[in-house]
């Protein structure tokens, strides 16, 4: 297991003065992102090799949100590595140790060169770690099923601070698009499926269907095939017992 110690700053928190949502995946990614770096497994590794870890799918329950000033605890570990795939648990805990937030992961591993997904070979992995135990949580579905009816709404050009080292919309960022087209409401899940990554002029255009429990998001190009699904579940009321 891999794990960074922080403080909830001003800068991440939302309206509310919690931990926002994209402050959440933004943590999660950092985690895995400094266990690569410290193992020397990194962005520039991948890069001098012509490979890339790109993400397939999130799940992420959000059990509390984290207060302006708190301190919390990512942590994050791989826990399966198959053909092309690499499985990946996450946690933001309290410093008593409780859940904030648990989530899951799936990534795939990808030939920049001959742009296409390669297997997993032993020395991809070092220093990762094996034998973890999966985090105790109810799996969903990696794909998500999108419903026939839909509202669509204005499209969205690509800009630059949509963009992360890949040079492809950051997987943060699809998800801060989707809400800015939903009300307001606090989520307690939600899920993603990264389909095709957009890149910088991109027109993406949002199609939203309204389900029982939320909303369901599907980010469109110009011929209606999603770069990216998001799901997303209202947290139930009195949830977050420590508010």
């Amino acid at each position: 297991m891999y794990q960074f110690d922080s403080r909830v700053r001003y800068s991440e928190t939302d309206e509310q003065g919690k931990l926002s949502l994209t402050g959440i995946i933004n943590y999660l990614q950092d985690c895995s992102t400094f266990q690569s770096e410290d193992i020397g497994l990194g962005v520039q590794y991948l890069k001098d090799n012509h490979r890339a870890w790109w993400l397939s799918s999130w799940q992420i329950v959000i059990d509390r949100y984290p207060r302006l000033g708190e301190e919390i605890v990512i942590s994050t570990w791989p826990y399966d590595f198959k053909g092309i795939y690499g499985y990946r648990n996450f946690t933001i805990q309290d410093k008593s140790g409780t859940y904030l937030v648990r989530a899951n992961s799936v990534w795939f591993f990808f030939d920049t060169e001959a742009g296409r997904p390669v297997r997993v070979r032993e020395e991809n992995v070092r220093g990762y770690g094996s034998g973890e135990e999966k985090l105790a949580m109810d799996y969903a579905p990696r794909r998500i099923e999108v419903p026939a009816e839909y509202e669509t709404r204005e499209p969205v050009v690509v800009a630059r601070h949509h963009l992360d080292t890949n040079h492809h919309v950051n997987n943060a960022q699809y998800v801060e698009i989707a809400r800015e087209f939903l009300p307001e409401l606090k989520i307690g899940e939600i899920r993603v499926e990264y389909k095709k990554a957009a890149v910088l002029g991109d027109v993406i255009t949002p199609h939203i269907s309204r389900n029982g429990e939320g909303y369901t998001v599907s980010l469109c190009d110009k011929e209606g095939s999603p770069h990216a699904i998001i799901w997303l579940r209202e947290q139930k009321a009195g949830k977050e017992n420590n508010d």
